[in-house]
């Protein structure tokens, strides 16, 4: 799964996990020394004036900016040379280092906004209290800076979607003829045909669709717990409790590990139900398959005990899903209610603006769904698990020092026709006159 994409995969992600507490670590011990010789800052930012208090690309941006991506682009370097697996390097390695990045201007523009927001509605909030204190001219200009900050946020998500699209065919292609190197001792495997055509598929996209949430929601709490901390010193009181130092900060966390908890605990039959769902599927396919070329088989009989097979697994799986949803959505809904309950207090004493409000709210709401990801992964996670069992059993059929090709004209690929023995109907030109390998 891995191994056919990335260099030494073992190896590479547990050195990027190093390599980014590595950098952290340089960050705040010596950032602003190395920012004093190479910073481009001073000549790229923008220094915030009267006019302008709250301009995106200020110097100290810009350096974070830049050590950010001189890191990313520094760790690829060695693994061009590290591993076997040069061909996907390109996309593997420089690739996936690009995702991160994004996700990383992302989480930082989102925090911006989130300054923004303040800003705005305190100034909307003078505007109602006190009518022709705020000109429409103001507030045209609050909405135009934004608007710059904005349109190049869309576009850069839009064609990081356009590349994480081309991404994913890539993993997919390269597990797709990893296997096939193999197919002479694959393809007794039962499901080997899905296996291959869809769970390379579903692999990649799931795995890839986790990890951004997970890069992201570790992001957003490196950059939101410190301004969500600050924030609750605006925080009177929690309800029967009193003051707390960085009171919102604990109600999130406890929220989150509630969430996680129970939705760990009532789904926790569900990814073994997914598993046993995928193999009577795939046994009704394969009858229904065989009954394309052999009058004999899908008959009436056969066909209906096979699919008795999937409907009994779907409505236990469906049974499972009822109360598994049942706490999951009871969670969900009662999580919204929960900023609101904690600054209940705070907002009866008046010692929140409008603006204000708006700060904790979205920075609470950041901060508690970064905290409950495998609570809002919870399902996907289940699919997941459900496609990794079916492709380690799969797996387990290939030597782990065995040669193996991972694209269509990998010579370690193309080298091995000669162990597939075709079928009469491939040497006759193909089956109904269509042309060999059709």
């Amino acid at each position: 799964m891995f191994r056919s994409f990335f260099p030494d995969p073992k190896l590479f992600f547990t050195a990027a996990l190093g390599w980014a507490i590595l950098t952290m670590a340089i960050w705040f011990l010596a950032g602003d020394a190395i920012g004093s010789l190479i910073s481009l800052g001073p000549v790229l930012g923008q220094m915030p004036t009267e006019a302008d208090p709250d301009v995106f690309l200020t110097p100290d941006k810009v350096w974070l900016y830049q050590y950010v991506l001189m890191a990313g682009y520094l760790f690829c370097i060695p693994w061009y040379w590290i591993g076997n697996n040069r061909r996907w390097y390109w996309w593997s390695v420089v690739g996936t280092v690009t995702i991160v990045e994004v996700v990383f201007f992302d989480v930082q523009i989102g925090a911006w906004m989130n300054a923004w927001y303040g800003e705005f509605y305190n100034m909307f909030q003078g505007a109602l209290t006190n009518p022709g204190s705020v000109s429409l001219e103001e507030i045209y200009g609050e909405l135009s800076t934004v608007l710059y900050v904005l349109v190049p946020r869309i576009a850069v998500l839009v064609l990081n979607a356009f590349f994480i699209a081309h991404y994913l065919f890539r993993w997919r292609r390269a597990m797709t003829f990893f296997y096939m190197s193999h197919w002479p001792k694959l393809r007794g495997v039962e499901g080997a045909s899905q296996r291959i055509q869809e769970d390379t598929q579903r692999f990649a996209n799931i795995v890839e669709g986790l990890a951004v949430a997970l890069v992201s929601s570790v992001m957003t709490l490196l950059v939101f717990l410190p301004l969500l901390w600050d924030l609750s010193q605006n925080i009177t009181e929690l309800p029967l409790i009193g003051p707390v130092d960085g009171s919102l900060v604990w109600v999130a966390l406890m929220s989150a590990i509630a969430g996680t908890v129970l939705l760990g605990l009532v789904g926790i039959k569900l990814p073994g139900l997914e598993f046993q769902n995928q193999r009577v599927e795939a046994a009704f396919r394969k009858e229904l398959v065989y009954g394309e070329d052999n009058h004999q088989r899908a008959r009436p009989l056969s066909t209906k005990e096979f699919f008795l097979g999937v409907q009994r697994n779907y409505f236990r799986l469906y049974g499972h899903y009822l109360y598994f949803n049942v706490a999951r959505y009871v969670y969900l809904q009662g999580a919204n209610f929960v900023p609101l309950i904690a600054m209940s207090p705070s907002i009866a004493a008046g010692a929140l603006t409008l603006g204000l409000f708006q700060q904790v709210s979205n920075a609470f709401g950041q901060v508690e769904d970064s905290f409950r990801f495998l609570a809002n992964s919870w399902t996907t996670i289940i699919s997941l698990i459900s496609v990794y069992k079916r492709l380690r059993t799969f797996e387990a059929n290939i030597p782990h020092d065995a040669v193996s090709g991972v694209d269509y004209d990998d010579p370690r690929y193309v080298g091995t026709d000669e162990e597939f023995e075709p079928l009469p109907s491939d040497r006759d030109g193909g089956a109904e006159g269509l042309p060999a390998g059709i």
